[in-house]
């Protein structure tokens, strides 16, 4: 079928270089440790006084508030601008925002009652969110059995979404209905994309591998494994080390006689990133290259519970991949917009999580002249996993594949500079590539393919 793509009245949703007003729901910020929700509206300007809901699901207190405020605000900016321009096809948009994270570490369960919450809410259309695979792991059943809409700014594992990788276990209740969608390309591609950095770009070739046993990290690790061995790397050892862990000497002193060049982490910096890098410095591997997926790349040295935050001065000579493009269209009226709104740069998927609100709100506007009460969220959720649709998103026009993957397959690359952001440290763009159909077919990445089946862990 032909590709159709949203415009006219619908592209009121899309961003305008203006400053935005602060009136949309915020969430909790800082330390809190119990999950929270809140509820709120922008401008009251929408045509009839209807409004719907849009449910945010991301980790936002502890050592994740480095990566779920970020993605968070982006959704708020969405939604600001929506309402300020009069809300979609007279809908003033609500949001609900609650935190995945307990004790300031992401969890599945809390992912699974958030969700639960969302579909029992029948204004709630659609969710943006999560941010950890293993939450949404957990979640997607609980909204694939409602038919609720879920679009993940930052999900990367294959399974949640390739049947190959078991998602169709996940999504049990209906295997062949889609609900979840993503803007963030999957690891299958990430991983690879990781390992011809080391391999290529930096010229490594003995690696030494940790992952948390989650099910981002684990799985993001094994095809950086595959691929590094594949290009002829060697990798000296794969360790598991679960996210309880708080002493990694014992795992580098085992490797370090067999002089690894690089050490790679599959894993978020909430689950040992950090703490793996700075404990590489302890054990006089400090100048040995470190790399990792999106789950490191979560901002500057100022930020609570960052990457560079708690490696501190050993967070040099790292890299990361981020699996959403860096030269978004319009980048620097984003960014201004961003700023003005919230005073701070945008974090790695501030505008992934903007596109997902995106294509909410753009199905809202193509379905609500036929849709209304009980019917609309399940005509917002057909529109928006329909193949044949596109959307004008911050990240250039996407749509979705019969899984509900995004057809953008870019990775950008990322480096620490200590020097950055007035010299607390910043991760700071390489390069982007677009890889096209690699890993679509799962044929890449075949050992991480059973570890996505079950609620094990991350992005």
């Amino acid at each position: 079928m032909q590709s159709r793509t949203i415009t006219a009245l619908a592209a009121a949703v899309v961003l305008t270089a203006g400053a935005c007003s602060s009136s949309a729901t915020t969430a909790p910020a800082g330390g809190s440790s119990a999950p929270a929700a809140s509820t709120g509206a922008g401008s009251s300007t929408a045509v009839g006084g209807k409004s719907v809901t849009i449910g945010v699901d991301l980790p936002l207190s502890g050592g994740e508030f480095a990566n779920g405020d970020p993605t968070k605000k982006g959704i708020e900016l969405a939604v600001n601008q929506a309402n300020q321009k009069g809300g979609v096809a007279g809908y003033k948009i609500v949001l609900s925002i609650k935190d995945d994270a307990v004790n300031g570490v992401h969890n599945p369960q809390q992912g699974a009652t958030n969700i639960q919450g969302f579909v029992a809410d029948p204004t709630v259309i659609g969710v943006v969110g999560p941010f950890n695979s293993n939450v949404g792991a957990a979640e997607i059943p609980v909204s694939n059995r409602a038919g609720l809409l879920q679009c993940s700014p930052a999900n990367t594992n294959p399974g949640l979404t390739k049947p190959q990788y078991g998602a169709l276990s996940i999504r049990s209740a209906y295997p062949n209905r889609i609900n979840y969608i993503r803007v963030a390309t999957t690891d299958d591609i990430q991983g690879l994309a990781g390992a011809e950095f080391a391999y290529n770009d930096l010229g490594k070739r003995r690696a030494y591998v940790v992952d948390d046993t989650e099910t981002y990290g684990k799985g993001l690790a094994d095809v950086f494994v595959t691929q590094f061995k594949a290009l002829g790397g060697t990798v000296i050892k794969q360790d598991g080390a679960p996210s309880s862990t708080t002493d990694y000497t014992p795992l580098l002193t085992a490797v370090q006689g067999q002089n690894p060049d690089v050490v790679y982490f599959g894993g978020v910096t909430a689950t040992g990133g950090g703490l793996l890098r700075k404990q590489m410095a302890q054990v006089g591997m400090g100048n040995i290259a470190f790399g990792g997926g999106d789950g490191i790349v979560d901002g500057p040295g100022n930020v609570q519970g960052s990457f560079i935050k708690v490696a501190g001065s050993a967070a040099a000579n790292s890299f990361g991949t981020v699996a959403a493009t860096h030269d978004i269209p319009n980048a620097s009226a984003f960014s201004d917009a961003y700023k003005a709104a919230y005073g701070a740069a945008p974090g790695a998927y501030s505008a992934s999580a903007y596109a997902c609100t995106q294509v909410i709100l753009q199905s809202l506007q193509a379905v609500a002249g036929s849709a209304s009460g009980s019917g609309l969220r399940e005509a917002v959720r057909a529109y928006a996993t329909d193949s044949s649709h596109s959307f004008t998103t911050q990240l250039g026009t996407i749509s979705f594949d019969q899984n509900g993957d995004t057809t953008q397959h870019i990775i950008s690359f990322y480096k620490t500079d200590m020097s950055a952001a007035g010299g607390v440290g910043d991760w700071v763009f390489v390069r982007q590539q677009d890889f096209g159909g690699a890993g679509s077919s799962g044929a890449s990445a075949a050992p991480g393919a059973s570890s996505a089946a079950s609620p094990a862990a991350s992005q």
